[in-house]
């Protein structure tokens, strides 16, 4: 879809506000501004005016992934997306792998642990390893590779993992830009995803091997005292 990062952020309000606040839903303009602008579950914080956001709506409409309506006992137009789930929409997706894609819209690349924690009002998982499962699923090329693991950062035990929607990731070099890393919009060919997946398949998998021996040595330390 090659979404800028304000586009995504506001697809991703309206996500959110759709599932936390279904009472409230649609959202005005000042709403959604201000959902924009939350100091709380963001990542960049922004300072966003209704014009500009305004804006961003006008694109998306054209993008048709935003639809108006008035009514609901206002004359205030108010906004909701068609980015997915929506008989407007080709993108299906189920409610855990909707909640990873909101939250990598509010807040960037993200570890299987931050997610797990951060998509709590969204949808519900029940250890990291149901988080790890989605984000395979949804890295796959036959799923449309809509996410892709980052390479691990020094000194940190777990990859991060950012969307694809704003354009193909360059993993190539680790570079980091405003968003965590760097986008590029060449496709590479169907040998080096596959390549890719494997290997992040792999990834995932010391992950788990090194979380089963940790909590081995623990048991084994609590039997010789």
């Amino acid at each position: 879809m090659d979404l800028s990062l304000n586009q995504t952020r506001v697809i991703g309000c309206l996500i959110e506000k759709e599932i936390t606040t279904p009472d409230q839903y649609p959202l005005s303009l000042n709403s959604l501004t201000a959902a924009c602008n939350q100091k709380s579950n963001r990542e960049p914080v922004m300072g966003l005016g209704e014009s500009e956001v305004q804006e961003i709506l006008d694109e998306l409409t054209k993008k048709r992934l935003i639809k108006e309506e008035v009514g609901f006992g206002s004359r205030v137009v108010k906004y909701k997306h068609r980015f997915c789930n929506t008989e407007f929409s080709e993108l299906q997706l189920s409610e855990q792998a909707l909640g990873i894609i909101c939250t990598l819209f509010l807040r960037g690349a993200q570890t299987p642990g931050e997610l797990r924690t951060r998509t709590n009002r969204l949808c519900k998982f029940g250890d990291v390893h149901d988080v790890e499962k989605v984000l395979l699923n949804l890295s796959g090329p036959e799923n449309g590779s809509y996410v892709v693991c980052l390479p691990r950062e020094p000194g940190k035990r777990e990859s991060r993992y950012a969307h694809q929607f704003s354009g193909e990731v360059d993993i190539s070099d680790g570079a980091s830009s405003d968003f965590g890393f760097t986008r590029k919009n060449t496709v590479h060919s169907q040998g080096a995803r596959e390549d890719k997946d494997k290997v992040e398949s792999l990834e995932l998998r010391v992950t788990e091997l090194e979380r089963e021996l940790t909590s081995l040595k623990a048991q084994f330390t609590e039997w010789l005292e």
